[in-house]
């Protein structure tokens, strides 16, 4: 029995099928198409604008608070114990869903739907500290896969429920709640991993060639070695000095390992190509999380769900299916990304600039529905590529470590989005009215990296001529006539 615990533990295979359970009873949720027409049902009884102005904010700023501390904790406890605090409030906040009622309730809910939010690092860098590095590609694959299957056929099951047995939308949290209970159970046979990315390494990790200077590499080859803290003959005989010294060298690798990340984020953003990646990372995810979290008020303005058949699972079904497709269509994509790559972002962001300029003006739910799936498609698209043009150049930790600063700085720009436009501390805008400003968001995001991108094509194409110019042999008949000099 034992040998075989100890053959789990160490297989790549036992720790990817549990998470990959775990990934797919967590997104298992057949309800979340269809959280706005809940609240402002019978059921919570609220109306869109506390909804939009009152509830949905408070994810977004416990989200900004929660989220950098998190990423710290994940890495230092080791990720089970936050995957399992992710569940755990899954748990809660479906309960809440279920059997609270009023307005502080449904903001305290999104309160600990933020925490969830927060944890969700520790589900996409657990892998990566209990397999090997040739097992990377595979387990990443199986992990993000699972979780785009889960959304949708939760969102089609939820579809079907609503519109052809006509179960209510309670039922449908009921079922969810189910489903996020399994998930938990399956975190608690996650093994635990044995070291991490930055507190617990077993070593130094390599660093592609480029993106690391001489004294980075040799401040992260001490990392294991720094020793510094007072000590003498008697006082290493005594335990307890023992113990006091131990703490103190822990002090001091903690502090080092942080002294280090910041310097590494340092010299990721001074690379110009990394730089401008992650700017259209941080600005675009900011402007989609507003999306995704106030579509649902968009389409129930448009087509209100006590009024009209609601569509929400179908369209949010689709959205992740086409979604999938244009992300597995970038490998295969064959593409100079240093002179393309900004005229690509530039051109898709003018599109989702399009489809939401589309969903502020028309007020059929249809056009609505259209404009969401275009708007989603492009948007994982780019993120994508961006995901794969920062990754490439960069060492596992390294990518980890931009990938949470990235979406920390989105987050922030998202914040101030929410408190100047949606807040009713702010100018609370009207959901149609924010559309509008979104789409104008995405205008000028596409127009910076347009232009950005004609900048680049017109000095690489200026500088080849110039090249070309200064190789150009001399004139023959300039040579034959210094001959006959």
């Amino acid at each position: 029995m034992d040998c075989w615990k100890e053959v789990q533990s160490s297989s790549w295979i036992y720790p990817t099928l549990v998470l990959c359970i775990y990934g797919f009873f967590s997104m298992m949720r057949p309800s979340e198409p269809f959280l706005t027409p809940y609240l402002t049902g019978p059921d919570k009884n609220l109306t869109t604008d506390e909804v939009t102005n009152q509830v949905f904010p408070v994810w977004t700023y416990s989200y900004l608070v929660l989220v950098f501390p998190v990423f710290l904790i994940t890495d230092y406890v080791r990720y089970k114990p936050i995957i399992i605090l992710q569940a755990l409030s899954f748990i809660i906040t479906w309960l809440m869903l279920l059997f609270v009622q009023g307005l502080l309730a449904m903001q305290l809910m999104e309160f600990f739907y933020g925490i969830v939010t927060a944890t969700e690092v520790a589900y996409y860098t657990y892998i990566y500290s209990v397999v090997s590095v040739e097992h990377y590609q595979k387990v990443t694959s199986y992990c993000r896969s699972i979780t785009l299957i889960a959304t949708t056929v939760a969102a089609v099951l939820g579809q079907l429920l609503v519109s052809l047995a006509g179960l209510s939308y309670f039922y449908l949290n009921v079922i969810s709640l189910a489903s996020l209970s399994m998930a938990f159970l399956s975190s608690l046979f996650l093994p635990m991993p044995q070291k991490s990315m930055f507190f617990h390494k077993n070593h130094v990790p390599e660093t592609p060639q480029g993106t690391m200077d001489k004294d980075t590499m040799s401040n992260a080859s001490t990392i294991n070695k720094q020793t510094s803290c007072p000590e003498n003959k008697d006082s290493v005989k005594s335990s307890v000095t023992s113990g006091t010294l131990r703490e103190c060298q822990s002090d001091k690798h903690q502090n080092h390992i942080l002294v280090q990340l910041c310097k590494d984020l340092k010299e990721c953003y001074s690379t110009k190509k990394l730089l401008y990646w992650s700017i259209w990372w941080a600005l675009a995810t900011a402007g989609y999380n507003q999306i995704v979290n106030y579509i649902q008020v968009l389409w129930e303005k448009r087509a209100p769900s006590q009024n009209y058949a609601v569509y929400n699972g179908a369209t949010e079904a689709a959205a992740t299916f086409l979604s999938s497709i244009t992300s597995m269509a970038v490998g295969y994509l064959k593409m100079n990304w240093d002179l393309s790559g900004e005229l690509v972002l530039g051109i898709f962001s003018a599109v989702d600039a399009g489809s939401l300029f589309l969903m502020h003006f028309t007020a059929n739910i249809w056009a609505c529905y259209a404009g969401y799936l275009v708007f989603k498609s492009c948007y994982m698209l780019l993120i994508t590529i961006a995901t794969f043009q920062i990754a490439v150049n960069l060492s596992m930790e390294r990518y980890a470590l931009m990938f949470g600063f990235n979406n920390f700085v989105a987050l922030v720009i998202q914040t101030i989005l929410t408190v100047v436009v949606v807040d009713s501390r702010g100018l609370g805008l009207k959901i149609v009215t924010q559309f509008l400003i979104y789409g104008s968001y995405f205008a000028v995001i596409a127009g910076i990296f347009l232009i950005r991108s004609i900048y680049t094509i017109v000095s690489i194409k200026c500088k080849k001529e110039t090249q070309s110019f200064s190789d150009e042999p001399p004139n023959i008949k300039e040579q034959g006539s210094e001959t006959r000099l």
